[in-house]
């Protein structure tokens, strides 16, 4: 049997359509190019992929999961391609997904016992680990979003990013 993680691996995460073009086109060099034309185009993240990691560790650490609503997108790569490329100045950063897992295992509600015995389908426990993950960035999003609405230039700032999650961390 597949492990849990490389099942997990193997999904795609989703968000809500309305954070394309706010924040995932706004932020990520998002559906190709290279390091180089990321920083010419001012943007933060390269794969769109790479804001999803932040605002899901925004969420969890705000302690707050918020349910999908309306048309989802997704960044069209599993799981488990995230941060496997090792590119010009950056080295791979695979180890992330490994977080991510251990905080979706701790707090997402699955009986592991049960899905040790069989009484539990892989699929189910998977299904809720992808649910946990999405609505954790889900927050994140809308955090991020009303941020934008009070301080618009908020994250264009040098440390705007890493200000705002830290601002989480400490409480």
């Amino acid at each position: 049997m597949e492990s849990l993680y490389n099942l997990w691996a193997k999904r795609n995460a989703y968000y809500e359509e309305e954070f394309y073009d706010s924040i995932v086109d706004a932020f990520c060099q998002y559906t190709g190019g290279s390091s180089e034309g990321q920083v010419s185009k001012g943007k933060t993240f390269n794969a769109g992929y790479e804001i999803f990691i932040y605002v899901f560790f925004l969420g969890l650490y705000y302690g707050e999961r918020r349910p999908l609503n309306g048309k989802t997108k997704t960044f069209g790569q599993p799981v488990g391609m995230w941060g496997n490329v090792t590119q010009k100045g950056r080295k791979s950063y695979g180890k992330i997904r490994q977080y991510i897992f251990a905080a979706l295992v701790a707090k997402t509600d699955i009986d592991f016992i049960g899905l040790d015995k069989g009484d539990v389908q892989v699929e189910d426990a998977v299904s809720a680990l992808m649910q946990t993950m999405n609505e954790y960035a889900n927050t994140g999003f809308y955090l991020m979003k009303e941020k934008m609405q009070t301080i618009p230039d908020f994250f264009f700032s040098n440390q705007g990013f890493l200000n705002y999650i830290l601002k989480y961390c400490s409480q």
